[in-house]
């Protein structure tokens, strides 16, 4: 057997083994770890076949034992909802107007609104989507968020929801 350092890859040392000298380590490795775990094996199962069968079968018991216990000894939580009525009286003082809702026609003019974007700005006080919007006033969404923005711009605000409470401080929705 012969044994050869290479020093020729940047300074780090190489050992060249040859290759039948390794596969035979290999295979003479092999067979001892195989006689090995035959030994064990006819140890274990075969003079001691007794004891590995009884503990297979105690694990088993176990295990069937914790699961029929944790299963019969669970405590079941009943939740039941008990409706009791607290009467509260809350009195709510509604101003009730003299008569109809009138636009301030005058603020209106002076903002600059046109009719098609008090129409658009009443549907935004009803909660409406875009889509919905589009849908009522037979146009394109894409035309509808073009009035939303003039509605915006013309009062001021960052919002749909602070546009409605603008127009209805300035008494031009109702």
């Amino acid at each position: 057997m012969s044994l050869m350092v290479n020093s020729s890859c940047g300074g780090a040392l190489r050992y060249n083994l040859p290759v039948r000298t390794v596969v035979a380590f290999g295979v003479a490795a092999g067979l001892l770890i195989v006689a090995m775990q035959l030994v064990e094996y006819r140890f274990l199962v075969v003079e001691r076949s007794v004891e590995i069968y009884g503990a297979i079968v105690a694990a088993a018991f176990a295990t069937a034992g914790i699961w029929v216990g944790l299963k019969l000894t669970r405590t079941k939580v009943v939740s039941v909802e008990v409706p009791v009525e607290v009467p509260v009286e809350v009195r709510v003082e509604v101003p009730v107007p003299a008569g109809p809702f009138v636009p301030n026609t005058a603020r209106i003019d002076e903002l600059g609104l046109t009719p098609r974007e008090m129409e658009v700005l009443q549907l935004i006080a009803e909660g409406l989507s875009t889509r919905q919007m589009a849908e009522r006033l037979f146009v394109s969404e894409n035309t509808v968020k073009t009035h939303v923005t003039r509605v915006l711009d013309k009062l001021g605000a960052d919002r749909r929801t602070q546009a409605v409470q603008l127009g209805r401080d300035l008494g031009i929705l109702a």
